[in-house]
């Protein structure tokens, strides 16, 4: 064994060396830095277990809140389940007088109905005999009384035994599918019908002591709305796809959907297409909220300014209260804008030629109605003007009024020099027992005042009104300075020597078929 050396021969041996020291600072420094970060990690992790634990706070508070809503609301529907009773009920004992006084009364069915209380009667005849079919022939031939129609047939419906059956069995003679053997009736188009009964049912099925929450439809109806609407989908493919289908018959699918509360989560993508696709209609705003479009409102108002649609984006705009993010008077500036370039390229069209001038004329009269309507209806005037937009339009009315004014027609009779009176032919004197009319002779035929005779921009018929109803938005910094219309040139003459064809002078102006009920 050797020899264990002695403790002060060892600390004689051992010198630290600098090297050593240096390791241990860098060791030290190390653990000093993983120590910070494992002190930061913990710190980082308490914190999002706290963020974690009051959003889970939150929720827990929220469901609580809920459910005790639902609660309150099942309660208050167990309640109002009595009163609900009462009141049809009470309908039964009105269905029994007005059936009285329906049998009392004696007229035909096809029998004119002067007065809103004959129309009325008149309905809920149909309504309580639950003729659907003859409600929906006598409904379809009162298109002139729209606006009584509107009002009568939710009192009507309410007298139906089932009024969901009935409105569906009236409409299905059009719709999912047009069941028609001659489609020649009205032409054809009949959606402002079912959309007008499918709007009426919403107040009769709508519960009276709960409202819109619970719609007092069976089940069994429910089930063959949706069968209804599953059928018109799968006819898309038929119909040429989304973007050949009418605008009609769009309404009254998605009219059809709200009404019955049968809105499908996995349809968004279809409802907006439909919806985009005919956001011209005055009601499209509301559907689509009622459709569960709210929160994707944003994109479709991009969607439709991207198509060259800024009116329709004002009207979604402020259904969904997107003002601040869609400010109205750019909108409506570039609405105007466009609708002076699409006047230009009108009158500059070959295809266009002798009534490019009306044609022009006619789109910048639609877009000024449309823009001063959505000026008044939105309160917009002191942000945007509309006197000059009003000055822009008389004027234009005023030049088509004058257009259409009979021009002078030239003497075609000699007057005596001394009393202003009639003078006899020239060849008079030389026919024997020539007769002198003391009135004035007929007038030849007189040529059509020249289009150069008129200021550019007149159109040569009237305009008629605007289809779409607008409403719109510019102010001070964007007013609109009238500018004339294109020219479309001057037209040739017609012969002097032609005769006037069948006795009339003037040529008919053309008939507009009237805007189609929104």
């Amino acid at each position: 064994m050797g020899s264990i050396p002695d403790p002060g021969e060892l600390s004689e041996m051992t010198h630290p060396s600098f090297d050593e020291f240096q390791r241990q600072a860098s060791l030290m420094a190390s653990c000093t830095l993983l120590w910070k970060e494992l002190s930061d990690h913990f710190t980082n992790l308490e914190q999002d277990l706290l963020k974690k634990s009051d959003a889970l706070r939150h929720k827990i508070q929220t469901l609580d809140h809920q459910t005790k809503e639902s609660l309150d609301e099942l309660e208050k529907r167990e309640v109002s389940i009595q009163g609900s009773v009462q009141i049809a009920l009470g309908k039964v004992e009105k269905s029994m007088e007005a059936a009285l006084k329906a049998l009392e009364k004696d007229g035909d069915e096809n029998g004119e109905v002067d007065d809103g209380d004959g129309l009325l009667l008149k309905l809920k005849s149909f309504c309580l005999e639950m003729d659907s079919s003859g409600f929906w022939r006598f409904i379809t031939g009162k298109k002139k009384e729209l606006e009584a129609l509107r009002e009568k047939i939710q009192l009507a419906l309410a007298e139906c035994i089932d009024p969901p059956r009935f409105v569906l069995e009236a409409i299905s003679e059009v719709f999912p599918l047009d069941k028609r053997v001659e489609k020649s009736d009205g032409g054809n188009d009949l959606g402002w019908a079912c959309v007008l009964v499918l709007e009426s049912l919403i107040p009769v099925v709508v519960d009276p002591v709960i409202g819109k929450s619970r719609i007092l439809v069976t089940p069994s109806m429910k089930e063959r709305a949706k069968e209804i609407a599953e059928t018109w989908k799968a006819s898309l493919e038929e119909r040429g796809g989304i973007e050949n289908v009418r605008t009609p018959d769009v309404h009254t699918f998605l009219q059809h959907l709200v009404t019955f509360g049968i809105v499908k989560r996995e349809d968004v993508d279809l409802y907006r297409k439909l919806v985009v696709g005919s956001a011209w209609r005055k009601q499209m705003p509301k559907l689509a909220v009622s459709l569960g479009l709210g929160d994707i409102m944003p994109d479709m108002i991009e969607e439709l300014i991207s198509r060259g649609q800024q009116l329709d984006a004002v009207h979604f705009t402020y259904e969904v209260g997107l003002a601040d993010k869609f400010p109205p008077v750019p909108l409506l500036k570039a609405y105007l804008k466009d609708a002076k370039k699409a006047a230009a390229a009108i009158s500059e069209d070959p295809n266009n030629a002798g009534r490019a001038m009306h044609l022009a004329a006619r789109k910048e009269q639609s877009a000024l109605r449309a823009v001063i309507k959505c000026i008044e209806e939105y309160k917009l005037q002191a942000e945007f003007p509309p006197e000059n937009l009003k000055k822009r339009l008389e004027q234009l009315e005023k030049v088509k009024v004058e257009k259409r004014k009979p021009a002078a027609v030239p003497a075609n009779k000699r007057t005596r020099a001394n009393n202003g009176g009639p003078m006899p032919p020239a060849k008079a004197g030389r026919l024997t027992n020539a007769y002198v009319s003391s009135y004035p002779a007929a007038p030849a035929f007189v040529r059509s005042p020249s289009p150069s005779q008129y200021p550019a921009g007149v159109p040569p018929y009237h305009s008629p009104p605007s289809m779409y109803a607008s409403r719109s938005p510019p102010a001070n910094p964007y007013t609109y300075s009238p500018e004339a219309a294109p020219h479309a040139g001057s037209f040739p003459s017609p012969p002097m020597s032609y005769p006037v064809y069948g006795g009339y002078g003037n040529a008919m102006a053309p008939a507009y078929q009237p805007a189609y009920y929104r």
